[in-house]
């Protein structure tokens, strides 16, 4: 008796697909996405891997619904039917899993969790969305879902400009897109759009709505823009070679990745160095501040101490470097907000100043 590997019919592929491959798929996936594929946000294999999800996924919705509508003659076709939401899911997934790799990387996570999050919940339950994929207000709802989130940072990329005026054009021009696409698929299968039109019409309205809402109260990461690297230091000197020269007090090897209530030991009269490696894509210049900020324990509030600014030049793989200076500062909670001219948050360094009668011991670095 030979027994039998593979699956016989279309559904059974799927059920075998969805259990085995579907969860392997989704990790090997994001790694691949994070660590290979999309190194750069600037770079136009970045662009080609978008473009091609996204026409992906816009063929695919266009082909269900005409093999739904009878229209599609070809028995192959329309046997392999079956078959077009799982690549719809696929393309779908990796557009998810693009998005979470590079607005993660991106993301101050002090305040773009909850977009970070958002984006990470559409790749995981992507995984069990199959039977929403034969739904077409689910399909729209998704695909301008995408649209909107690459748009985002693609406008800026190719404009070279970054701020609230990239992303209204972001909005609009998703807008536009997704009106053609639905006027393209009203010409291919009316009697299915028009059936629901006015929950199509009603859902990107409220999607377009998130969007600005979470923009505009700093949630969404600012993208092209990213945190490459960050810390407190007693000391930071720029050497003739065009390196920086970093002097810090050693910490466990978790902490230099939460960059998160740093013990800072000065002595009378030291002063505070906070270093920051922002990358910006190629061509864009732009101005970031070091927002300073003490924490009044009476008040129960971050109070701002300084707003220092300097200017940045996109292209360095790790990033423009530059650092911000504060005198004797007060003992006590503070942080540094890495933020645009705009007011959005790229990062931020905290850190607790602490009274010393001697030096702290400290450990030399390059960047």
């Amino acid at each position: 008796m030979i027994r039998r590997y593979f699956p016989k019919s279309t559904e059974e592929l799927l059920h075998w697909y969805e259990r085995y491959i579907s969860p392997i798929a989704l990790v090997v996936g994001f790694l691949l996405d994070n660590f290979f594929f999309l190194t750069r946000i600037d770079i136009l294999q970045t662009h080609l891997i978008f473009f091609s999800y996204l026409i992906l996924v816009g063929a695919s919705i266009i082909l269900l619904h005409f093999i739904e509508a009878g229209r599609m003659r070809n028995r192959y076709v329309v046997h392999a039917s079956p078959l077009i939401p799982v690549v719809m899911q696929f393309a779908f997934g990796g557009l998810f899993s693009g998005y979470l790799a590079l607005y993660s990387r991106s993301a101050s996570i002090a305040v773009s969790w909850i977009f970070v999050l958002i984006i990470a919940g559409l790749l995981i339950g992507n995984e069990r969305f199959r039977h929403l994929y034969s739904q077409l207000v689910f399909q729209v709802s998704l695909y301008f879902t995408v649209l909107f989130s690459f748009l985002i940072f693609f406008l800026p990329v190719v404009l070279l400009h970054i701020g609230p005026l990239m992303f209204i054009m972001s909005g609009i021009t998703s807008l536009l897109v997704i009106t053609l696409f639905i006027w393209l698929l009203d010409r291919v299968v009316p009697e299915i759009v028009r059936k629901d039109i006015r929950r199509i019409v009603v859902v990107i309205a409220v999607i377009f709505g998130s969007f600005n809402i979470l923009y505009f109260a700093n949630i969404i990461p600012p993208l092209p823009l990213a945190l490459k690297d960050a810390g407190v230091y007693h000391s930071v000197v720029r050497t003739s070679g065009g390196d920086y020269q970093l002097l810090a007090e050693p910490v466990p090897w978790y902490a230099s990745y939460l960059q998160y209530n740093t013990q800072y030991h000065a002595t009378a009269g030291e002063g505070v160095y906070v270093y920051s490696a922002i990358f910006a894509p190629s061509g864009l210049s732009t101005v970031i501040l070091h927002q300073w900020q003490r924490y009044d324990e009476g008040l129960h509030l971050w109070m701002t101490a300084d707003i220092l600014r300097f200017a940045i030049v996109g292209g360095r793989d790790g990033g423009y470097r530059g650092y911000s200076f504060k005198s004797a500062p007060i003992p006590g909670k503070w942080r540094v907000n890495v933020i645009t001219e705009y007011g959005q948050l790229i990062g931020r360094i905290s850190f607790t100043v602490m009274s010393a009668s001697t030096s702290a011991k400290l450990e030399s670095s390059t960047q």
